[in-house]
Formats: structure tokens, C-alpha cells, sequence
């Protein structure tokens, strides 16, 4: 078991939720614009609270090597197993266009090269024509949940042993 120490969010949408567990809750814009400026808040946040893991869920922005080179190997990111065929916005519509057969989830360590560091956890399911783009949405997001957690629960067991840009996982 492990708590929560603190939420880090760059939209504020969440504050009711988190704080209604008693979590402290930071809200830190941050745009391509002010990256430099959010990231050294961050970085104080984490360092304030003594962070040994951070999760990356629906961040959307690109981390500087700086932040990086700050959490090797501590920062985990999710994102639907669509890339790298369908990058940017919208991509579970663009998929139902084409007619996807599967989807699913990827969960990795971020590294500076993006959404290229080794792999923690994947996991996929089919879908067929009766599904539409928003089912694809729900079911990926499912799927991006239950990859998510295995990551963070490896992580937090000492499961995870990181060698080059591949993980042995041992559970």
C-alpha cells in the first residue's frame, strides 16, 4: 500500500476530487509558453514533498531534458497504443475512421526522447465494426487504467529492473 502525497495538475478541473480524499492539491499551469516557469514550481512541489514516483496522466506536455535528467527513471507516462500511426488530437476517431482491430495501452519510464522509454507495461484488445470512435475512447481508456496500474504497483514494489531502454519486470 502506498498514499498519495501530493497532486500536481495542470488544469484544475480535478481539485474537488483530489482534495475530497484529503490530498494536497497543486495547480500549476503549464503551456509551451511558461514551460521553464511551470517546471521550476514542479520541481520545488516535488522536492517539498520528498516524490519518489511521478505519474503522467493526460499531462500533454513535453518535458524538458532538465526535468528528466531530474527524475531518471521516476517518471511514468501511459498513452494509447495507437502511436505512433495516429499522433495528436483525436486519435480514437481517426482510428475508427480507418477501421482499427485493436487498441490498447502502453505505460513506460519517460526518457528524453519522446514516448520512447523503456517499456513497463502493454496490454490491447480487439474492437470490430460495431464499435464506434466513442467506444474505442471508453474501452482505450479502460485498458489505459488497468496498464497504468500494474506500472505504478511494479514501481512501487521494486519490480522493475531497468537495463539500456528495456525493463525486466518480476513479478
Amino acid at each position: 500500500m502506498t498514499e498519495i502525497d501530493v497532486v500536481v495538475i495542470n488544469h484544475d478541473d480535478a481539485r474537488e476530487v483530489v482534495e475530497s480524499f484529503g490530498i494536497p492539491f497543486k495547480y500549476i499551469p503549464a503551456t509551451k509558453d511558461i514551460r521553464q516557469e511551470a517546471e521550476a514550481w514542479q520541481l520545488q512541489v516535488l522536492k517539498d514533498y520528498d516524490i519518489d514516483v511521478i505519474i503522467l496522466a493526460r499531462y500533454m506536455q513535453i518535458l524538458t531534458p532538465t526535468f528528466v535528467a531530474e527524475n531518471p527513471y521516476h517518471i511514468i507516462n501511459i498513452h494509447h497504443l495507437l502511436l505512433p500511426v495516429f499522433i495528436g488530437a483525436r486519435p480514437y476517431e481517426r482510428a475508427y475512421q480507418r477501421g482499427v482491430k485493436w487498441i490498447g495501452a502502453t505505460s513506460h519510464y519517460v526518457t528524453n526522447d519522446f514516448n520512447e522509454g523503456p517499456i513497463i507495461e502493454q496490454d490491447s484488445e480487439h474492437v470490430n465494426h460495431r464499435d464506434d470512435a466513442d467506444d474505442l475512447k471508453k474501452k482505450g481508456r479502460l485498458i489505459e487504467r488497468r496498464v497504468l496500474a500494474r506500472a505504478v504497483k511494479w514501481r512501487l514494489e521494486d519490480h522493475i529492473l531497468v537495463h539500456e531502454n528495456r525493463t525486466i519486470i518480476f513479478n
